[in-house]
């Protein structure tokens, strides 16, 4: 039997294990949280973070998006600077991470996973805070 002669590549090869869970993007996204700066990680309330792998069809009409790879996060509330007393009783704020989308996005990218996630997380956090595009990117450069 002749013997196998080694990759010409092997050295280049290496095991990627499984993709990252809903619960690693979830812990993540956790540690960007308690990274914020004071003022923004203790205004939070009792916001719900929850890490699916897609959109469900009806959030994607609700924001107007046919494929699920194009929506990463989604904060679904009334952000602090439009609410009134009329939104007592209300469910609590939410952000929603989209594994998959966030997955796909970091396989095409030259962003490691945590800034990636971050930079999500902190996007859809700015929209409770009603901040602007560049309040939320000062924002994020104050966690990295």
């Amino acid at each position: 039997m002749p013997r196998a002669r080694p990759s010409p590549y092997a050295d280049a090869m290496r095991d990627f294990g499984p993709s990252p869970s809903a619960e690693e993007l979830e812990a993540l996204a956790r540690r960007a949280l308690d990274a914020l700066p004071s003022p923004f990680r203790e205004s939070l309330g009792d916001i719900v973070l929850q890490v699916d792998d897609f959109a469900d069809d009806e959030t994607l009409d609700s924001v107007g998006i046919e494929d699920p790879f194009e929506l990463s996060g989604l904060y679904e509330g009334v952000p602090l600077t439009q609410r009134s007393i009329d939104q007592s009783g209300s469910l609590p704020e939410r952000v929603r991470l989209f594994r998959r989308s966030i997955l796909d996005e970091w396989a095409g990218g030259a962003d490691s996973l945590e800034h990636l996630v971050a930079h999500v997380l902190i996007h859809e956090i700015g929209h409770h805070f009603g901040l602007s595009d560049e309040d939320m990117h000062a924002l994020e450069e104050g966690v990295a």
